[in-house]
């Protein structure tokens, strides 16, 4: 009971700094995301509310970007990119390479280890191909030899 709670304040603080206008809807979501790790539907009910929009086109948002989460994730987040431009400077060499590290498949999660690993369709940041994000973080022009060092990163913050 407590944590939902703790959700609709966070959300409350949220939505207070910003006009209750629809321009303000995709911001008011990214920040969500970044400050929770997902968008609940208690956060799209509320926010339909405040922004006075329909509930079903929240979650036409929040389930049609790749950035935005409609469930909690792994601690350490693994994306890398498979737009056109990515492709053809290697990220499929570079998704190999992760499954070989990590012991998992693209769209697999390994709550032991705290990990999940997806492809998208496209990040937007064609000139920096290939691209891949590490917890929010984005690594640009990234070659298969330095995944080694990014994943024995991630295993380290998972022992934290």
């Amino acid at each position: 009971m407590k944590d939902k709670e703790e959700e609709r304040e966070k959300v409350r603080a949220l939505l207070s700094v910003l006009p209750p206008e629809k321009r303000y809807l995709m911001l008011f979501l990214h920040r969500v995301q970044r400050e929770t790790g997902w968008v609940t539907e208690e956060a799209q009910r509320m926010a339909a509310e405040y922004f006075a929009v329909p509930v079903s086109e929240i979650y036409g948002l929040v389930t049609f970007y790749s950035a935005f989460r409609t469930e909690p994730g792994s601690k350490n987040e693994i994306t890398v990119c498979q737009g056109t431009a990515c492709h053809l400077r290697g990220s499929s060499r570079l998704v190999e390479e992760l499954t070989r590290l990590l012991g998992m498949k693209s769209g697999q999660e390994k709550p032991e280890k705290g990990v999940s690993l997806k492809t998208v369709s496209c990040l937007g940041c064609c000139a920096l191909a290939p691209v891949v994000v590490v917890n929010g973080k984005y690594f640009g022009r990234v070659r298969a030899d330095q995944l080694s060092e990014i994943a024995g990163k991630l295993q380290t913050r998972n022992d934290e």
